[in-house]
């Protein structure tokens, strides 16, 4: 087989020495537009997992890439005037120019062509081309592979230094300018990778859009003089850069493949661009071993292989580049939550991971968070419970942990050891019922609530309802997703719009309507309160009566309540408010996202769940999507806990977040992290079960 590879990074090498070893009959050419010694940044960095893969895969090449690493266990992380240090992190390293220099040989020594000064255009007649030229593929601009790119993360600028970190290095600077933060990492005993980052309105109120190379190094070496004493940073046309999210929805065209950068991208605060392409390299190269006889077949089995992997990766790394875009909201944090925090961040690591790794570290942890909740830290000698376990002291009341049972058997969800059960939909009147079957908080129903709510109490739980009105999406039947009933009865929305494809069309609120609806608000939170109720969960989420006013995509009104999306969802809120007891916990459940084109952003979510603290709320319940039935959810575990963090950390306002949480170990690692003060226990369930 003809095989011409465009691009001679660690990706485009590598294939080319499996390829030869799998077949010494395969003619293997490699083809680079640049030197053989140039390349951009300086180390790159590889994880156990790698590494096992690269020793199956050639042992030669991994004898001689590991016998150049440098090595290290910790990461250290300035902030705050203080270094704290976790232990039991594995990493090792090497420099770029080293690695493709090892890799140049052996794929010589194997007996592939490599040229160097050579520019390519469009694909060659060879049996198999691979576009291996990285993010800014030539040969992928050729083909039709649904190529997106898009930037991602902040800006950043790639330097070395002469200082050698013995540790993963994060420092973050705080500057009247705005917040800046260093990722730095040795790779040989004379050399150390130094990434600042910061995001872009930052780097233009410092001025460095208009620096130059030599200006931008003296200011950043002037802002980490403290960290860098006498040791310089040296540059390698070193210019600030925004990271491109390259995607790809196929990763072949005929018989020209992509591979590394080309095919896909990964940012690079979880350093995995490189190891993600060297794995390709095995990935493709195994797939002809499997099917030598057909180009599209292996092709296609490498697809099949790699893109769930590599999409899984990108999910973590986007998670990662979003944190550092948003790091200054957490600069509030203690230094030991703000580590753990920076640790966790991409979800790769968690609270019982770490215990493995660096099990001081959580001691130290653990103690400071059961003393932050409860006043006292473990006794000397012991050890203080996980973070779950934690009591809350929150609108007047104190939860005996942070974990929340909802709907079912409110009963057995107390005496399983829940801090806080809540009841699933209570419609406030008779007209905001779901189903003919939901129940109504009303003078009826008080009596029996009343013994359910001492049940509870007396198995050591808070009790909470979640009041509301299903407007346009009422009146459907007990089976099904928002099927409408054959005889139902009249629907109230912000605008006449109906929620189901073929349900009726609800009535737009007249003023008559509004004063009416607060009103049964009020007289059932008067009856909430009655019948002991610890805590009252208004339902401003999942396109409820008032969830609706609250979107563009369901409040089409022209009139002030069209306008000001939050007027009658807040005049609810202050009624209800006014009619509940100070002493008791007031919560909204919201949609922060709608999770369509055109509807609520995230950033609009926080200004609204601020604007409902400022008005009373002492608790957000974070939901997103099912605003319409059009709305696409990211349903995947932990769905909504970045959203949770996001309206914690930026709008001050403390959360309950689920999402599939269905561990001690998650709900721990979104405590501890600061990302949530509440958890639901909620075990997965299908997008049919999540919609209804």
């Amino acid at each position: 087989m003809r095989v011409e590879v465009v691009g001679a990074g660690p990706a485009g090498l590598y294939l080319a020495i499996l390829l030869k070893r799998a077949d010494a009959a395969h003619e293997v050419t490699v083809v680079e537009r640049n030197a053989p010694d140039a390349t951009f940044g300086w180390g790159v960095v590889f994880s156990e997992e790698t590494l096992g893969a690269l020793r199956d895969a050639d042992y030669a090449t991994y004898l001689e890439i590991t016998d150049s690493f440098a090595r290290w266990t910790s990461i250290d992380i300035h902030y705050r005037g203080q270094v704290l240090r976790s232990t039991g992190h594995t990493f090792s390293a090497i420099k770029r120019t080293h690695l493709l220099d090892i890799l140049q040989r052996r794929a010589r020594a194997l007996g592939v062509t490599l040229k160097f000064g050579v520019e390519v255009s469009s694909p060659s007649p060879a049996d198999l081309v691979v576009a291996a030229d990285g993010a800014n593929s030539v040969l992928r601009r050729a083909g039709d592979f649904g190529t997106t790119s898009r930037p991602q993360g902040c800006k950043y600028v790639w330097f070395g230094t002469d200082l050698v970190f013995d540790a993963f290095t994060f420092i973050f600077k705080q500057t009247e300018h705005g917040l800046f933060q260093v990722h730095a990492y040795p790779f040989d005993e004379h050399t150390s990778t130094f990434i600042v980052e910061t995001t872009e309105e930052t780097w233009r109120r410092a001025g460095l859009d208009a620096m130059s190379e030599e200006e931008s190094i003296a200011f950043c070496r002037k802002l980490f003089a403290d960290e860098l004493g006498e040791h310089r940073l040296m540059s390698n046309k070193s210019a600030w850069l925004d990271f491109p999210l390259v995607r790809n929805a196929s990763w072949h065209d005929r018989n020209v493949v992509l591979v590394g950068d080309s095919a896909h991208t990964a940012h690079f605060s979880i350093g995995s661009g490189t190891k993600l392409a060297m794995e390709d390299a095995i990935a493709l190269a195994n797939s002809f071993v499997r099917h030598p006889s057909s180009v599209e077949q292996a092709l296609t089995d490498y697809e099949l292989e790699r893109q769930p992997i590599v999409e899984r990766f990108q999910q973590a790394a986007g998670d990662s580049a979003a944190y550092f875009s948003r790091v200054s909201h957490y600069t509030g944090l203690e230094p030991i939550q703000f580590a753990f925090n920076l640790l966790t961040r991409s979800g790769r690591i968690s609270h019982a991971n770490l215990t493995q790794r660096d099990p001081h570290l959580i001691r130290v942890l653990d103690s400071w968070f059961a003393a932050t909740a409860g006043g006292s830290s473990a006794a000397p000698g012991s050890v203080a419970a996980p973070p779950t376990f934690a009591p809350l002291r929150i609108g007047g009341l104190t939860t005996r942990n942070r974990v929340v049972r909802a709907g079912g058997d409110l009963a057995d969800a107390a005496r399983t050891g829940a801090g806080l059960v809540l009841t699933g939909f209570v419609a406030v009147s008779a007209a905001g019922r779901t189903t003919p079957s939901c129940p109504v908080l009303d003078e009826s129903w008080a009596p029996v609530v009343g013994k359910l709510v001492d049940t509870v109490h007396d198995a050591g739980a808070l009790v909470g309802v979640r009041l509301g009105h299903a407007g346009r999406r009422g009146a459907v039947r007990e089976s099904g997703v928002d099927v409408p009933l054959r005889d139902g009865w009249p629907l109230l929305s912000a605008s006449p719009l109906r929620y189901a494809p073929f349900g009726p069309v609800p009535r737009e609120m007249s003023a008559a309507d509004m004063e009416q609806v607060r009103s049964e608000f009020v007289a059932a939170a008067t009856q909430a309160r009655s019948a002991g109720f610890d805590a009252l969960e208004l339902d401003l989420a999942d396109g409820y009566l008032l969830a609706s006013f609250l979107s563009p995509l369901t409040n089409r009104r022209t009139d002030a309540f069209g306008t000001d999306r939050l007027r009658f969802p807040l005049s609810v809120v202050d009624a209800v408010r006014a009619a509940w007891p100070a002493d008791r916990l007031l919560v909204a459940r919201l949609t922060v996202t709608d999770w369509a084109r055109g509807g609520l952003t995230v950033e609009d979510g926080i200004a609204h769940a601020g604007a409902l603290a400022a008005h009373g709320v002492d608790l957000v319940h974070v939901r997103a999507g099912h605003t319409t039935a059009s709305s696409r959810p990211e349903y995947r575990r932990g769905y909504l806990t970045t959203l949770s963090d996001r309206v914690r950390n930026e709008a001050g306002v403390p959360t309950l977040v689920g999402g599939y949480l269905t561990t001690p170990d998650e709900m721990n690692t979104i405590v501890a992290a600061g990302r949530a003060d509440l958890c639901l226990f909620d075990p997965p369930r299908s997008p049919l079960e999540a919609a209804l």
